[in-house]
């Protein structure tokens, strides 16, 4: 396992190891969607992954998904991330922060009767989202205007602003998982004419002004992207995810990011393909893998230049001394699905290390 423990560069900053905590959404935040004390303890523990990549958070006031996600919109919720940050770097660890728009996964019921954005008013089948009235359907969202997308790019602009004012080391745009930008990345949802669908190019296009906002304020060094081309999450779908998935990477040399992020697979079965054989060819800079790997499969893939480093989930969430555990060929703790959003410390600050402080 020695190549997953060299050092990497990426972009601007080197981190220690190239085993990553991917950004796992935990439901944890009060809710006015302010970080606290727990989540700070959550963080400090998984500190010795090469990177920690946080939760997915919400870039505008009104867009909520999960009802008690975080935040990076409000000073209290720059403060509440501050005191987060501090104690990660406290503890050696390296974190960015995921700026995210739920898009249409959002619900009125979450946002003060508003009903949820998208690019097209195509709503999630197949699921429901949780409210404080129970579990409801997803609704039929409100199609953006091409006016107002100026304010969806300046609003993840602010929150890139916020995320530095916090202290992170920088930021992941998600692009993944069927919400809004990954609603204009796939023709599945994306029915819209005009400059912002049809092509890839348009489709592609709000994602691609968001990362150019984004890098004026903290240089694209800093700056990450995550895609899920084939995951069905979400009810998404492509009708060409290998297509998108090779034009994405060349496009995106233009900004010398920090890496890549890449979904590999769909969680529930609906797409099969090989995106991270083109994404690899096409794409020159650092390209790290999700999804299903095991530690052998990711120090051979590194080993073999297939990817640079891998983003663990929920093993990282059972784990919080993941890194040591695969140094060690150390059984893992088995993750609890059960308590993947419930409140408090159970299935959250409770997984137990190897060698407990």
């Amino acid at each position: 396992m020695t190549t997953l423990f060299t050092p990497l560069k990426l972009g601007a900053i080197t981190v220690p190891n190239r085993i990553f905590m991917a950004p796992l959404t935990r439901c944890r935040a009060d809710a006015e969607h302010i970080p606290n004390a727990l989540m700070a303890e959550y963080y400090v523990q998984r500190a010795s992954a090469g990177l920690i990549i946080a939760e997915a958070t919400m870039v505008i006031e009104g867009n909520s998904a999960f009802w008690m996600e975080p935040g990076i919109y409000s000073p209290d919720q720059i403060t509440g991330w501050k005191r987060i940050t501090d104690a990660v770097h406290a503890a050696d660890g390296k974190i960015f922060l995921q700026l995210w728009h739920g898009g249409r996964a959002c619900h009125p019921l979450l946002n003060q009767g508003v009903l949820p954005v998208a690019p097209s008013p195509i709503a999630i089948t197949g699921d429901e989202v949780l409210t404080p009235d129970g579990k409801k359907p997803y609704v039929i969202p409100q199609e953006l205007r091409d006016d107002e997308l100026p304010g969806i790019v300046a609003g993840f602009k602010k929150a890139a602003e916020n995320a530095k004012a916090a202290g992170f080391d920088g930021i992941e745009v998600h692009g993944a998982n069927g919400y809004l930008l990954d609603e204009f990345l796939r023709d599945g949802t994306n029915k819209r004419p005009g400059p912002y669908g049809g092509s890839l190019e348009n489709r592609a296009r709000l994602t691609l002004e968001v990362l150019e906002a984004i890098s004026l304020v903290w240089g694209s060094e800093r700056v990450g992207l995550r895609i899920s081309p084939l995951n069905s999450y979400n009810s998404m779908i492509d009708s060409d995810p290998i297509g998108l998935s090779t034009w994405l990477a060349g496009r995106l040399n233009e900004f010398h990011l920090a890496y890549l992020h890449v979904i590999r697979g769909d969680l529930f079965q609906q797409q099969s393909g090989d995106i991270m054989t083109p994404i690899r060819k096409h794409y020159r800079g650092v390209l790290i893998g999700n999804m299903d790997y095991t530690a052998e499969e990711a120090n051979k893939d590194i080993t073999e230049g297939k990817i640079d480093a891998i983003a663990f989930g929920t093993s990282f969430l059972a784990n919080p001394d993941l890194p040591a555990r695969i140094k060690a060929s150390a059984a893992l703790n088995q993750p609890n699905p059960a308590t993947f959003y419930t409140p408090g410390s159970k299935g959250y600050t409770d997984y137990p290390a190897l060698n407990p402080l």
